[in-house]
This record gives structure tokens, sequence and C-alpha cells, in this order.
């Protein structure tokens, strides 16, 4: 029988930390929550911390610190309550812990990743940033400390799942023999059938009407415009040492593939299921074994028709930039992350119109490319070219 795990969870309250705590709940036996961290909804935080027992949870500031108290149930024993980003770095590489799922979004969640794959931890990865704008460092540190890298993104993870190995989630070094590409779908967001002369005047309340995932605002404003798309191809190639030009994207509006791996004699081979986070929340905790998640089985028949398409790419911009980006290097992909969450946060705020996020990217992504050449060999180097990127974009005057 496996052993027990103790699991951090960075980002305990979005969607992704939701799921994982359903499914450690399911499996007391073999699974248990050490520690928990918020960066905002410190009462939410608080009633997941007390229904998990959670030794520690991780807050952002002391302010944070004094709703969380202000939330506690009375009469229940406290957990051990850490402040800043520092302590957060300091839990996911916590020897106490086993097991990290880094949900964190966006580039805040990189740095725990980053320490929790340097402990040689069991890194359950949700969040893109830390291989989009950190993918050699990051790479280098699983490899370097015998650390555990499992995929959680639903695409990732299907690859995963279909990709000839061991008993053993590593950092390849060069693609797997006999795999000749990878096929990440796409549901293609609310507006895969939308004129691209139509967009202009998008709401984010329309952009974050996602046709079959339940996500957070920012990520379903990324998948509207297929950036995070782009971003889980710069992913894959990181994960699966794949080139770009073996990388293709696949709109599969059904959502029931989650990703294809295709091999030299013209197998391919794919992974279904519901469109429900939990099934690859499950498969990274119990990896090897399968757990069950809580997901309804797949009805094929009831699904009928699985369509697949080619993404336009006049209507999915953002998807292009991506590309360049990857075959730029990693300097260009720390500037389209971050020049993309500024736009993005600027049109949920209204500050800017749906159609004028890829505008940004790609001046931000031609500011880059015409800086001379900057060091990228350390999370301070990575930081700090992310902060320049987010400093001009936002002097733009277009966020």
């Amino acid at each position: 029988m496996s052993r027990f795990q103790r699991v951090a969870i960075l980002g305990a309250t979005g969607s992704i930390g939701e799921s994982t705590l359903d499914v450690i709940a399911r499996h007391p036996d073999r699974l248990g929550v050490y520690a928990l961290s918020a960066h905002s909804r410190m009462d939410r935080l608080a009633e997941q911390a007390a229904a998990s027992n959670a030794a520690v949870v991780v807050v952002p500031d002391t302010a944070a610190r004094q709703r969380f108290l202000a939330a506690w149930p009375t009469g229940r024993a406290m957990p051990e309550i850490r402040v800043g980003a520092q302590a957060l770095a300091d839990t996911a590489a916590d020897p106490a812990c086993d097991t990290v799922m880094a949900a964190i979004v966006g580039a805040a969640g990189l740095p725990g990743a980053l320490a929790a794959a340097q402990a040689g931890k069991r890194v359950l990865l949700a969040n893109k940033e830390a291989l989009v704008a950190a993918g050699a460092l990051f790479m280098q540190a699983v490899r370097d400390n015998g650390a555990e890298l499992l995929p959680i993104d639903s695409e990732h993870n299907a690859i995963f799942q279909c990709m000839p190995r061991g008993d053993r989630a590593g950092a390849p070094t060069e693609p797997a023999r006999g795999v000749r590409r990878l096929l990440l779908t796409a549901s293609g967001g609310p507006f895969r059938r939308h004129d691209p002369q139509d967009l202009h005047d998008v709401t984010p309340d329309q952009a974050c009407k996602h046709p079959n995932w339940s996500m957070g605002r920012k990520i379903s404003v990324d998948s509207a415009t297929m950036l995070n798309k782009g971003l889980e191809v710069i992913e894959a190639h990181w994960l699966f040492a794949m080139p770009a030009e073996r990388i293709e994207v696949l709109i599969h509006p059904q959502s029931v593939v989650h990703s294809l791996v295709e091999y030299d004699d013209g197998s391919v081979l794919a992974q279904l299921g519901q469109p429900d986070m939990r099934t690859p929340i499950a498969y990274g905790l119990g990896f090897p074994d399968r757990l069950a998640s809580g997901v309804s089985p797949l009805d094929l028949a009831k699904a009928g028709c699985l369509e697949f398409d080619k993404p336009d790419l006049n209507r999915f911009p953002c998807l292009a930039l991506a590309f360049d980006a990857l075959r730029s290097g990693q300097g260009a992909c720390i500037a389209l992350n971050a020049a993309n969450e500024v736009a993005v946060a600027a049109f949920l705020a209204g500050r800017l119109r749906y159609t004028w996020i890829p505008r940004v990217i790609a001046a931000a992504l031609e500011w880059q490319q015409q800086r001379s050449s900057v060091t990228l060999d350390s999370l301070a180097d990575v930081l700090a070219l992310d902060a320049e990127t987010r400093a001009y974009t936002g002097n733009l005057g277009l966020a």
C-alpha cells in the first residue's frame, strides 16, 4: 500500500484548491492536509483549515492574518499562521509535507513551486508560470533535487497518461522514443464561432462565460483568447522536452478528449473524461495508482459526436504570439506571460478592450526582442524581467 501523503495546497481557495481538498477528503487513509495558503479569501481559508485539520496556513500580510483570526471558529484548535511570501516558499519546502499542489495563479505562484522542486517534493503543477517564465530553471531544479513533477492541467495530465514511461515522474531532457507529435485540445471558449470583427465590444462577463469548465475569471479570459493554450504549448515543450514544431493545437468544443499523443507507427493515444479537474488531481495525488475522484463516468453514447478543427489564428492571435515567444526563447515567454497578466487585469477592470489584449502582448514582445540579451540563470533574474515587462506594459497607456 502506498505511503500516507501530507499535502500543502498553495492557492487553496481557488477552483483547483477546492477540488484538491475534495479529492483528499475522499481518501483519509492515504491523504491528509498539512498546509493551506490563500491571498484574499480569509473567511474561506478558515473554513477549509478547520474542515481539513490543516496544521499550517499561510497568508500574505498581517491584515490578512487578522481577518483569518476573526473568521476562525470559536473553540477549535488554531493552526500555525505563517505570513508573507518567504513563509509561503518555506512551507512549500517544509520537511513535514510530502506533496505540494502548486495552484497559485500567475507569477506569484513561481517562488513556491520552485521551492517545492528544490526541496525534492512531489510537485503537482497547476501553475503555468513556473514553466512559462522559468522552464529551464524549474526543470533543472526537478532533476537536481530528485523531485517528482506531475502536471495537473487537464491537457498535460492527459499527455502524461498517454506517454511511455516507468513509475517515476521526472523532467525529461529529450522527447520520448517513438513519439511523433503532441496534440493539445482546446474548447475554443465562448467566441470560437464569432467573427473577429464582432469581438471589439466583448464584456468581461461574456469572456468569462466558459461553455464547459468552471474556472476563475483570469484563466477564463485566457481561455477565450486562447492565450491559455499558448501557455500550455510552452509548458508542453518543457514537460515533455518537445520542440515547438512537434506540438499542435486542435479545437475540440466538447472537452471530452483532453489531449492526444501521436506515435511514429501511426497510433494516436487519447485520454478522455468529463471536464472535471478532480480527475487529473486524483491522478497526481495517487500516482502511480489511480484513486476515486468523485467524477461521474463518461457516457460516450450520450456525448455523441466529437468535433475537431484547427484554430483560426485571426480569431485567436494570442495563440500565434505564444508560438512566436516559444521559438524566440525564455525572455520572450516571460514577456508574453507578464504582458498578458497586465492586459487581462485591465480588461477585467474595464480599462482595456478585449481586442487590445493581443496588441498589448505584441508590443511587449517587440520591446523584449529589441533589448540586449538578459541573463536568466536565477529566480531573481526571472522575476526582474517579469517586473520590467509589467512596468513597460503598464506605461503603454493601453492598460
